[in-house]
């Protein structure tokens, strides 16, 4: 099954006899709460789930935005009607870094029938409501180690022995800039590989043929022990992990990433250009 729905593909199965769950996870780094543009608008019968507050566990050792208590992630699924056997779509506002969160939560634990509405809202041409949906609730049971997950630790050896991508803005890779976490830079070994090199101006990932060639150009084919994928808080990097499987490819999601290695003075930085 292919990650990513197109809005008339979504339109149509929402017609259908089997209408997906859908999501509406909308979230931007560091600005306000999605909540209120989902009030004032969004696909009929979408569910608002909050990325910080539901998508993530605390802030702290673990990083921004650690894997959240996957008890805690079943009861939010639930709510929204999420069930075992549910399809779900999953959008945001068309970035496609909050989707592809709420893609990889559902993956990780287990759920097999999930994508990402390729554009997000923006991508939507249908109408849209302020209703407030009530859905029945889901049966979804979350398991999660369905898909394999990074440390520091083995994220530092795939980028010593494989291959690891580093999914933040170039600057911040290479230590200009860091806004966010304590110090700029990179895990030494890592390539340099920012999301937005994945999709179209418009936010819709490329042509799984453009993604392959990409990711083949940064050293995806001949990398014998895989793709790790990192970020800054684990967000991001689950769009790019979203993007390798478009392109063929599995990636490993390092979900700790920059915020949690660079928690740790003891852990080695690395700053400017990739390696060559």
């Amino acid at each position: 099954m292919k990650p990513i729905i197109t809005a008339s593909e979504c339109a149509s199965e929402s017609a259908g006899p089997r209408p997906p769950v859908l999501l509406d996870v909308r979230w931007q780094l560091g600005g306000p709460n999605g909540r209120p543009d989902y009030e004032a608008g969004h696909l009929p019968g979408a569910v608002f789930v909050d990325l910080d507050a539901e998508l993530a566990g605390p802030a702290g050792d673990g990083g921004r935005h650690p894997l959240p208590d996957p008890e805690a992630f079943g009861a939010v699924m639930r709510r929204a009607g999420v069930g075992q056997d549910t399809p779900v779509v999953v959008y945001d506002g068309g970035q496609g870094w909050a989707a592809a969160r709420a893609w990889w939560l559902l993956r990780w634990t287990g759920h097999a029938d999930v994508r990402v509405l390729d554009g997000g809202l923006a991508a939507w041409t249908g109408d849209l409501t302020t209703e407030i949906p009530h859905p029945a609730e889901g049966d979804f049971r979350p398991k999660p180690g369905a898909l394999p997950t990074l440390d520091a630790e083995s994220a530092a050896a795939f980028a010593r022995s494989g291959l690891l991508l580093d999914a933040r803005a170039a600057e911040r890779y290479r230590g200009d800039v860091e806004p966010i976490d304590r110090v700029g830079g990179h895990i030494p070994g890592a390539v340099s590989a920012p999301t937005t090199q994945n999709v179209e101006s418009d936010g819709r990932y490329l042509p799984a043929g453009q993604l392959a060639a990409r990711f083949a150009g940064l050293g995806a084919e001949s990398s014998t022990e895989g793709v790790g994928v990192y970020c800054g808080s684990g967000v991001s990097g689950a769009h790019e992990v979203l993007a390798l499987e478009i392109a063929g490819f599995t990636g490993v999601l390092y979900p700790g990433s920059w915020s949690e290695w660079s928690s740790d003075p003891s852990r080695p930085v690395a700053t400017g250009a990739e390696p060559q």
